[in-house]
């Protein structure tokens, strides 16, 4: 839920443990406004697909690929 509702500014990464990660978000989100809000929206796609992913992956599956593998990004 956080990748839906908080996802653009990262917060699903920092939840997630993944730091690096989610500052990259939250500023590319954030300073994206200067360059007529195309990187923010860009953000905001990739937090919706990461949003879909987590949702259709078993909890297991999740675990295993995002806790124990620590895979940052899709």
């Amino acid at each position: 839920m956080l990748a839906f509702f908080l996802g653009a500014f990262g917060a699903h990464k920092f939840y997630l443990g993944y730091t690096k990660q989610g500052v990259i978000m939250l500023l590319v989100f954030l300073f994206g406004f200067i360059l007529l809000g195309l990187p923010s929206m860009i953000i905001a796609i990739i937090a919706f697909v990461e949003f879909i992913i987590y949702l259709v992956k078993s909890d297991e599956e999740f675990e295993q690929i995002y806790v124990v593998g620590h895979k940052p990004w899709f």
